[in-house]
Protein backbone atom coordinates (compact mmCIF):
# COMPACT_ATOMS: atom_id res chain seq x y z
CA UNK A 1 0.00 0.00 0.00
CA UNK A 2 2.94 2.48 -0.83
CA UNK A 3 3.21 2.71 3.29
CA UNK A 4 0.29 4.72 3.35
CA UNK A 5 -1.99 3.34 6.78
CA UNK A 6 -5.17 3.37 7.45
CA UNK A 7 -5.69 4.96 11.13
CA UNK A 8 -9.16 4.88 11.23
CA UNK A 9 -12.02 4.04 9.39
CA UNK A 10 -16.29 3.84 9.30
CA UNK A 11 -18.59 4.65 7.52
CA UNK A 12 -18.19 8.07 6.81
CA UNK A 13 -14.61 8.92 6.89
CA UNK A 14 -11.18 7.33 6.60
CA UNK A 15 -8.28 8.83 8.31
CA UNK A 16 -4.85 8.00 7.22
CA UNK A 17 -0.84 8.08 7.54
CA UNK A 18 0.46 9.90 4.29
CA UNK A 19 4.26 8.57 3.73
CA UNK A 20 6.42 11.46 1.96
CA UNK A 21 7.02 10.69 -1.67
CA UNK A 22 3.53 10.01 -1.86
CA UNK A 23 0.89 12.72 -4.04
CA UNK A 24 -1.99 13.05 -2.36
CA UNK A 25 -4.30 13.87 -5.07
CA UNK A 26 -1.90 13.96 -8.41
CA UNK A 27 -2.72 15.69 -11.95
CA UNK A 28 -1.04 12.78 -13.79
CA UNK A 29 -2.83 9.38 -14.47
CA UNK A 30 0.10 7.86 -14.73
CA UNK A 31 0.98 8.57 -10.91
CA UNK A 32 -0.34 6.32 -8.04
CA UNK A 33 -1.51 8.44 -5.09
CA UNK A 34 -3.43 8.43 -2.01
CA UNK A 35 -6.91 9.07 -3.67
CA UNK A 36 -6.44 6.37 -6.21
CA UNK A 37 -5.01 3.75 -3.30
CA UNK A 38 -7.98 4.19 -1.27
CA UNK A 39 -10.19 4.27 -3.83
CA UNK A 40 -8.96 0.85 -4.70
CA UNK A 41 -9.28 -0.20 -1.03
CA UNK A 42 -13.43 0.94 -1.27
CA UNK A 43 -13.82 -1.17 -4.58
CA UNK A 44 -12.06 -3.79 -2.58
CA UNK A 45 -15.27 -3.58 0.13
CA UNK A 46 -18.00 -3.05 -2.34
CA UNK A 47 -16.91 -4.74 -5.99
CA UNK A 48 -20.79 -4.00 -6.70
CA UNK A 49 -20.58 -0.09 -6.82
CA UNK A 50 -18.38 3.05 -7.47
CA UNK A 51 -17.28 4.34 -4.32
CA UNK A 52 -17.31 7.94 -3.07
CA UNK A 53 -14.19 9.56 -1.52
CA UNK A 54 -14.17 13.19 -0.77
CA UNK A 55 -10.84 14.93 -0.51
CA UNK A 56 -11.66 17.00 2.27
CA UNK A 57 -7.29 18.98 2.56
CA UNK A 58 -4.47 17.79 1.17
CA UNK A 59 -0.74 17.47 2.05
CA UNK A 60 2.53 18.21 -0.61
CA UNK A 61 4.00 15.09 -1.98
CA UNK A 62 6.94 15.60 0.41
CA UNK A 63 5.16 15.98 3.40
CA UNK A 64 4.32 13.52 5.69
CA UNK A 65 1.00 13.05 7.92
CA UNK A 66 -2.53 12.92 8.48
CA UNK A 67 -5.28 13.15 6.47
CA UNK A 68 -9.23 12.50 6.36
CA UNK A 69 -11.24 11.40 3.45
CA UNK A 70 -15.21 11.60 3.41
CA UNK A 71 -17.13 8.53 2.35
CA UNK A 72 -20.25 10.30 1.16
CA UNK A 73 -21.04 13.82 0.05
CA UNK A 74 -22.71 14.16 3.37
CA UNK A 75 -19.43 13.77 5.45
CA UNK A 76 -17.75 15.78 3.05
CA UNK A 77 -19.80 18.84 3.21
CA UNK A 78 -20.03 18.34 7.03
CA UNK A 79 -16.21 18.06 6.99
CA UNK A 80 -15.50 20.86 4.64
CA UNK A 81 -17.83 22.88 6.41
CA UNK A 82 -15.49 23.00 9.64
CA UNK A 83 -12.50 23.94 7.52
CA UNK A 84 -13.64 26.97 6.19
CA UNK A 85 -15.66 27.79 9.83
CA UNK A 86 -12.25 26.94 11.70
CA UNK A 87 -13.51 23.94 14.04
CA UNK A 88 -10.92 21.83 12.23
CA UNK A 89 -7.28 21.61 13.61
CA UNK A 90 -4.39 20.74 12.13
CA UNK A 91 -0.98 20.79 13.30
CA UNK A 92 2.46 20.13 12.44
CA UNK A 93 5.67 19.70 13.42
CA UNK A 94 8.77 21.53 11.25
CA UNK A 95 12.32 22.13 11.56
CA UNK A 96 13.38 25.24 10.02
CA UNK A 97 17.10 27.20 9.50
CA UNK A 98 18.31 29.57 12.12
CA UNK A 99 16.90 30.54 16.21
CA UNK A 100 13.46 31.81 15.70
CA UNK A 101 12.65 35.70 17.40
CA UNK A 102 10.63 34.50 19.99
CA UNK A 103 9.33 30.69 21.42
CA UNK A 104 6.05 31.51 20.49
CA UNK A 105 4.85 33.71 17.79
CA UNK A 106 2.27 34.13 14.37
CA UNK A 107 2.52 34.86 10.62
CA UNK A 108 -0.17 36.70 8.65
CA UNK A 109 0.99 37.44 5.30
CA UNK A 110 -1.14 37.40 2.25
CA UNK A 111 -0.24 34.77 -0.44
CA UNK A 112 -0.85 34.58 -4.37
CA UNK A 113 -0.58 30.90 -6.18
CA UNK A 114 2.01 31.85 -9.09
CA UNK A 115 -0.13 30.99 -12.66
CA UNK A 116 3.20 29.12 -14.03
CA UNK A 117 4.98 26.72 -12.15
CA UNK A 118 3.91 25.00 -8.59
CA UNK A 119 4.71 28.22 -6.62
CA UNK A 120 3.12 30.79 -3.79
CA UNK A 121 4.99 34.34 -2.87
CA UNK A 122 4.06 36.62 -0.19
CA UNK A 123 2.44 39.66 -1.91
CA UNK A 124 1.11 42.83 -0.71
CA UNK A 125 -2.64 43.04 0.75
CA UNK A 126 -5.35 43.81 -2.10
CA UNK A 127 -3.00 42.02 -4.54
CA UNK A 128 -5.59 40.36 -7.07
CA UNK A 129 -6.03 36.86 -6.31
CA UNK A 130 -4.17 36.88 -3.28
CA UNK A 131 -5.49 34.96 -0.10
CA UNK A 132 -5.36 35.46 3.57
CA UNK A 133 -2.50 33.33 5.60
CA UNK A 134 -2.22 32.77 9.19
CA UNK A 135 0.01 30.43 11.38
CA UNK A 136 1.01 30.33 14.94
CA UNK A 137 4.47 28.69 15.95
CA UNK A 138 5.95 27.50 19.47
CA UNK A 139 9.50 26.51 19.75
CA UNK A 140 9.99 23.16 20.85
CA UNK A 141 13.50 22.96 20.97
CA UNK A 142 16.45 24.94 19.09
CA UNK A 143 19.84 23.31 17.70
CA UNK A 144 22.24 25.83 18.12
CA UNK A 145 25.73 23.16 16.85
CA UNK A 146 23.15 22.88 13.35
CA UNK A 147 21.32 26.29 14.23
CA UNK A 148 18.16 24.86 13.39
CA UNK A 149 14.57 25.35 15.13
CA UNK A 150 11.96 22.10 15.89
CA UNK A 151 8.79 24.24 15.36
CA UNK A 152 4.83 22.85 16.29
CA UNK A 153 3.20 24.90 14.07
CA UNK A 154 -0.81 25.66 14.24
CA UNK A 155 -2.37 26.46 10.83
CA UNK A 156 -4.92 28.96 10.96
CA UNK A 157 -5.63 28.98 7.25
CA UNK A 158 -4.79 26.19 4.87
CA UNK A 159 -2.69 28.07 1.80
CA UNK A 160 -0.87 26.33 -1.40
CA UNK A 161 2.67 25.84 0.26
CA UNK A 162 1.32 28.27 3.21
CA UNK A 163 4.12 26.84 5.82
CA UNK A 164 7.14 26.45 3.66
CA UNK A 165 6.31 30.36 2.19
CA UNK A 166 5.72 32.13 5.04
CA UNK A 167 8.44 30.70 6.87
CA UNK A 168 10.69 31.24 4.18
CA UNK A 169 9.42 35.11 3.88
CA UNK A 170 10.23 35.48 7.81
CA UNK A 171 13.83 34.48 7.24
CA UNK A 172 13.77 31.22 8.44
CA UNK A 173 13.08 28.18 5.44
CA UNK A 174 12.23 24.56 6.23
CA UNK A 175 15.51 22.22 6.41
CA UNK A 176 15.21 20.72 3.25
CA UNK A 177 13.61 22.69 1.20
CA UNK A 178 15.06 22.94 -1.95
CA UNK A 179 12.16 25.45 -3.67
CA UNK A 180 11.85 27.92 -1.28
CA UNK A 181 15.10 27.51 0.31
CA UNK A 182 18.57 26.79 -0.73
CA UNK A 183 19.43 23.87 0.39
CA UNK A 184 20.47 20.64 -1.15
CA UNK A 185 18.21 18.10 -2.08
CA UNK A 186 17.01 16.36 0.90
CA UNK A 187 14.16 14.96 3.06
CA UNK A 188 11.47 17.96 4.00
CA UNK A 189 11.26 18.71 7.43
CA UNK A 190 7.43 18.76 7.42
CA UNK A 191 4.79 16.82 8.87
CA UNK A 192 1.11 16.77 9.80
CA UNK A 193 1.49 15.05 13.19
CA UNK A 194 -2.42 15.70 14.50
CA UNK A 195 -5.70 16.06 12.82
CA UNK A 196 -8.51 17.40 15.67
CA UNK A 197 -12.00 17.55 14.33
CA UNK A 198 -15.68 16.79 14.89
CA UNK A 199 -17.48 13.26 13.36
CA UNK A 200 -19.87 14.35 10.32
CA UNK A 201 -22.71 12.12 11.56
CA UNK A 202 -21.59 11.79 15.50
CA UNK A 203 -20.05 15.12 16.19
CA UNK A 204 -18.07 13.54 18.81
CA UNK A 205 -14.42 15.15 18.99
CA UNK A 206 -12.41 13.36 17.07
CA UNK A 207 -7.91 13.04 17.37
CA UNK A 208 -5.61 11.72 15.82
Amino acid sequence: MHDLEILYEDADIIVIYKPKGLATQSASFRTKDATDILRLHLREQAPQKEPYLGVIHRLDTPVDGKLVFAKNKQAAAALSTQMQNGAFTKIYEACVHGQMPAKEGSLDDYLLKEKKGNHSKVVAKGTPGAKHATLEYRLLAYDAGRDESHLEIHLGTGRHHQIRVQLANCGHPLVGDTKYGMDAPEELKLSATTLCFLHPRTKKQLRF
